[in-house]
């Protein structure tokens, strides 16, 4: 099933996406929240008349750092011999079609694709055969980088955390098993011309370490987030690109940078 979060008319629902031809996509709008026990209201709306908003509101999104050797190389880093962990906040989240502000502090923004994974229920030090009991689904991302202040400054939380730093969407996809996660293809473009490419099974680190990993540390909360890494090709965005994530099985995130007002 395909989750996504949207607004229409003042409201704010979940709605599970119907049909397969992007112009004929409809919501059927969810009755409470797909954290928990739920049912389809059968009553539908087309996507197009509906804003998709990002498909979960996190309390925390824990992002894991050079988790694909080659990204680690092509920045000149050394492949970490454990998953190596930040934070992006909650205010750094933004949708499907929403505005990545170039910060005024930065003069080279990069991009970085990653699969993200939504945490379904609250957990912690989750054994790595239960993994798969607390993940919701899938979706896209974004890890949106002042890679200047990231060089410069000790701590990532400028760098990676700043406000539109971290685009989600365009839904979750919970019907994807671990093993098929762990394999998909990922892509990025900017302005329709590729830049990333790669698979998931490219990993260091696969998904079940990962939540293994940081679960050992804190409590996982319903609608979290864990982004798992880029492969290599990260480059340059610049005001009035057009940036695209597309992962096999998931679907595509798409936003455009615009300056900071």
């Amino acid at each position: 099933m395909r989750i996504a979060r949207f607004s229409i008319d003042g409201n704010v629902a979940f709605g599970a996406v119907e049909g397969d031809k992007q112009d004929e996509l409809v919501l059927d709008i969810i009755k409470g929240i797909p954290f928990a026990d739920f049912e389809l209201s059968g009553t539908k709306v087309p996507l197009g008349k509906v804003r998709l908003l990002p498909p979960v509101l996190p309390n925390k999104v824990v992002a894991f750092g050079r988790n694909y050797s080659e990204h680690a190389r092509e920045l000149g880093n050394e492949v970490p011999e454990a998953p190596f962990a930040f934070f992006k906040p909650s205010t750094s989240v933004i949708g499907p079609g929403d505005e990545i502000r170039y910060p005024s502090f930065s003069q080279e923004l990069h991009h970085e694709a990653e699969l993200a994974v939504v945490i379904g229920r609250m957990c912690r030090e989750v054994p790595r055969d239960r993994v798969k009991d607390v993940i919701l689904g899938y979706t896209c991302a974004i890890d949106v980088t002042a890679r200047d202040v990231q060089r410069r400054e000790k701590q990532w939380a400028r760098a990676k955390g700043f406000d539109s730093s971290c685009p989600l969407g365009p839904w979750v996809e919970t019907d994807l098993d671990l093993a098929r996660a762990n394999d998909l293809t990922i892509q990025l473009t900017v302005n329709g011309e590729q830049r990333q490419l790669g698979r998931t099974s490219e990993m260091i680190h696969p998904i079940e370490d990962l939540i293994v990993n940081i679960s050992e540390a804190m409590t996982l909360l319903p609608g979290d987030v864990i982004l798992t890494g880029t492969p290599a090709g990260v480059g340059p965005l610049n005001v009035g690109d057009e940036v695209a994530v597309t992962i096999e099985g998931i679907g595509t995130l798409t936003n455009k940078v615009v300056k900071r007002g």
